[in-house]
């Protein structure tokens, strides 16, 4: 590897700096609720507790993983393993369901549930976060709920005839109904958050049944959801894999910007940079895990990095698009704070397992329209929406989807791979 031995340290400087002094700090300042348990997740625009009176498994599982995944990469000092401890508790006492297993979908600030049906996406989220704090902590007790989630996963949710899981239930794991109640459909989005989420489980565990159910899933996620001549993800199929329009569910994450109508521009032709990046850099990391050779997985691994870096990076102005179709340029030109952050992520992955600088000036380029537009420097966080040039759009800090996960997690990724880049230099 060719490239500016004093370019990348600078960078790692730069995110260490940033994760250290001012992202973190923005969370441990302003999430912990005292008064109720759990976190507090919702800020406007200048860091103030918004008032909503939700909190989603969404949003406290990812703030109890992002807290057990900074102390366990060295971060707050012991600090960040309390604050998920504090998460934990509220977590079991609030959210499991001891009639029917698992963990419902909302609760009030108090802790009251507002929405009992089981999602599989926020299911696969409290597996991760579980896995993440017993890894952490040591805490038993928390792998044990993150193994019986994964039990119920297997018995409910999985399609023993036609392969692929099922991801909308009732409280009682009665599978919901068609269209917009969302039982007819399984979604990259869903598998590929199993996968990280087992990945997790079996590095805690060891566990033989969770490597297999990882295996299973990876070799899903590359034989059903990657497109057949560009090797994009596909975002919705039905039951018995056809491809299906992307349409809204009715309990539903992140489709803020597709509130109209239900269906997304471009449904039946339309992939996410942040997802096939993200995809890409959750397998190879899985594979690591397992102790297995990424020889075979290099091809797919790479169409969905080289898609990204040709369709989905801007030249002209930075960043990373939202949208585009299977083959061709982006139709999606705004910028979402989480795309990014997985791509950052993504990039390095693909400078180190490929040694092409394509990666490394892709990961630069978003690097910095992130440190120049998407970071309040003041306050710490990133903005959730911005115009392709970078002018803000929303301007809330947080959000039941807009949490630390994303970013968080990014910055210390990041740096991870930059010192092993660095060492091998």
């Amino acid at each position: 590897m060719s490239y500016d031995k004093d370019r990348l340290s600078e960078l790692r400087i730069d995110a260490d700096g940033y994760l250290r002094d001012k992202l973190l700090p923005f969370w441990l300042d302003r999430c912990r609720d005292d008064q109720y348990g759990g976190f507090i997740t919702h800020f406007d625009k200048d860091g103030r507790d918004s008032g909503t009176d939700e909190k989603s498994l969404i949003s406290q599982t990812r703030t109890i993983y992002t807290m057990a995944s900074a102390h366990r990469a060295g971060y707050g000092e012991g600090v960040c393993a309390d604050y998920a401890a504090h998460g934990y508790k509220f977590l079991i006492e609030k959210f499991w369901d001891d009639a029917h297993g698992g963990f419902y979908w909302t609760a009030g600030r108090k802790g009251e549930i507002t929405t009992r049906k089981k999602i599989l996406y926020g299911q696969s989220f409290a597996v991760y976060a579980l896995s993440e704090y017993a890894l952490a902590t040591g805490d038993a007790k928390a792998m044990n709920y993150a193994a019986e989630t994964f039990s119920l996963i297997q018995r409910h949710c999985l399609d023993e005839k036609l392969g692929g899981y099922f991801e909308m239930f009732e409280r009682d794991w009665t599978l919901r109904g068609p269209g917009s109640a969302g039982g007819d459909r399984k979604t990259l989005d869903a598998h590929m958050h199993l996968m990280e989420a087992f990945t997790t489980l079996y590095e805690s565990s060891g566990d033989e049944a969770h490597r297999r159910a990882l295996v299973d899933v990876i070799d899903l996620l590359l034989t059903r959801f990657l497109h057949p001549a560009s090797g994009t993800g596909i975002a919705q199929f039905t039951p018995d894999w056809r491809r299906a329009p992307q349409i809204k569910f009715d309990i539903v994450w992140g489709w803020d910007r597709y509130a109209d109508g239900g269906v997304k521009k471009a449904a039946e032709d339309n992939t996410s940079y942040g997802h096939n990046a993200e995809l890409a850099w959750l397998m190879l990391h899985a594979l690591n895990i397992l102790q297995a050779d990424a020889g075979k997985y290099k091809a797919p691994i790479k169409k969905l990095l080289d898609h990204t870096v040709q369709y989905g990076i801007d030249e002209k102005f930075g960043g990373v698009f939202t949208e585009g179709p299977h083959e061709g340029p982006a139709h999606d030109l705004e910028k979402e704070f989480w795309q990014q952050a997985e791509v950052l992520t993504a990039m390095l992955d693909g400078l180190k397992l490929f040694g092409d600088e394509k990666y490394l000036r892709a990961f630069e380029n978003v690097f910095r329209f992130v440190f120049d537009h998407f970071i309040d420097h003041d306050l710490g966080e990133w903005r959730p929406l911005l115009t392709r040039e970078g002018s803000p759009i929303w301007t809330h800090l947080g959000h039941s989807w807009k949490t630390n996960y994303h970013t968080v997690r990014s910055m210390i990724q990041c740096i991870k791979r930059m010192d092993e880049i660095y060492a091998r230099m």
